[in-house]
């Protein structure tokens, strides 16, 4: 069923983007909170299997969940990308980014909003509080992106830029979009984030539990997407060398 356009008296108008490749089982209880919170989303299917689609068509049916099919698997970030364009398109001034693999707890829905509300010119991301269930791997493995992330704004503001959890203010991410090229895949999330908060735009952070289904799919491709990840901290790093004299202004001035 197709998502209504919020109305243009709206403010604050809100719309969570899912990013979904073959994950048929969590996607269902994902979308369940999403709509028990009374908050529209929709489904962006990065070229997925038969039968996760069909799942993703049945789920569309309903009231409030939209479907946006990718022909090909783009990752997530160009699911992510896609998702803003269509966000855009219909009106809305804010998307909410949450996975698909039931990592985070649709019960922190209103939180997020509610942050965004009160401040909606930022970017609430989340900070992620684990339980005994993450890899201990995936873990430690974080920590050279925080250090990366610290290098290439010179600032330890962004406690976390990997947290799938987040809400975006669309304005700023629609000309970020139009003018730099972002990340397509698990470098996505660090890499817009970073690249917003170079253009000045404030990120606000919310500590949001994160668990690690036993029987969760994972995507992630160890060699490429951490290949992927080190040319994306390449790329950032030439980047902070040029805005390097403006960022340590800002650090100056006492502003993130």
């Amino acid at each position: 069923m197709p998502i209504e356009s919020p109305s243009a008296a709206i403010d604050h108008a809100l719309l969570v983007v899912v990013p979904v490749y073959d994950h048929e089982h969590a996607i269902v209880e994902v979308v369940a909170g999403i709509r028990a919170a009374g908050l529209p989303c929709l489904l962006v299917d990065d070229g997925s299997h038969d039968a996760c689609a069909a799942v993703l068509r049945a789920l569309s049916a309903g009231d409030g969940v939209g479907l946006l099919r990718l022909p090909r698997n783009e990752g997530k970030g160009g699911a992510m990308l896609a998702g803003f364009r269509e966000a855009s398109r219909l009106g809305y001034s804010h998307v909410l980014q949450i996975d698909a693999d039931g990592q985070h707890d649709t019960k922190e829905l209103e939180r997020f909003v509610a942050l965004s509300q009160a401040h909606p010119h930022a970017v609430i991301c989340g900070i992620p509080a684990y339980d005994e269930t993450v890899p201990k791997i995936r873990l430690y493995g974080r920590y050279a992106t925080h250090v990366w992330v610290w290098i290439n704004t010179l600032s330890l503001h962004l406690r976390d830029s990997m947290c799938g959890f987040r809400v975006y203010p669309l304005p700023p991410v629609i000309r970020l979009m139009a003018e730099e090229t972002i990340g397509r895949r698990m470098d996505f999330d660090t890499e817009i984030l970073v690249r917003l908060y170079w253009r000045d735009i404030a990120v606000l952070h919310l500590a949001t539990p994160v668990t690690y289904p036993r029987d969760g799919v994972s995507h992630f491709d160890v060699w490429r997407d951490n290949m992927r990840i080190s040319g994306m901290h390449a790329r950032l790093f030439g980047g902070m060398l040029r805005r390097a004299p403006r960022l340590l202004r800002r650090r100056l001035r006492g502003t993130r």
